[in-house]
């Protein structure tokens, strides 16, 4: 396994995407008190994304790369609960929400996609 074999994955590249542009777009306007609270907890969240995307493709056996996807899941809807208390409190502007909302719905699609091929594949079955 390697990064490039990774590269190869649309739904990782996107997530990564994702995750790069929260810590590009949201990160720089938080003010310095949220340093420790929400700062860290998009911090975490978002990269964990592509991280988990990526733990389960490492996987090899469908179900255990099925069970990481839901957990990216997971982590980009809390993600995108950080995003509103963001917007919210007037941290980012609504087009920047408006945006990263969006791109927070195509990544859903993506990873659902991605966890119904795998369904549909099987991958690693007989090994």
């Amino acid at each position: 396994m390697s990064v490039k074999s990774l590269e190869t994955l649309e739904v990782w590249k996107k997530a990564k995407e994702f995750a790069l542009r929260v810590y590009r777009e949201v990160l720089p306007l938080l003010p310095p008190e949220e340093k420790w609270n929400l700062n860290q907890q998009l911090r975490r969240a978002s990269s964990s994304i592509p991280a988990n995307i990526a733990e389960g493709y490492g996987r090899f056996y469908y179900q255990e790369i099925i069970r990481f996807c839901y957990i990216a899941c997971g982590l980009l809807e809390e993600t995108l609960s950080h995003l509103v208390m963001c917007y919210e409190l007037k941290y980012i502007s609504r087009t920047i929400f408006d945006s990263l909302e969006q791109d927070g719905e195509k990544l859903t699609q993506l990873i659902n996609g991605h966890i119904g091929y795998l369904k549909r594949s099987k991958q690693g079955q007989n090994e």
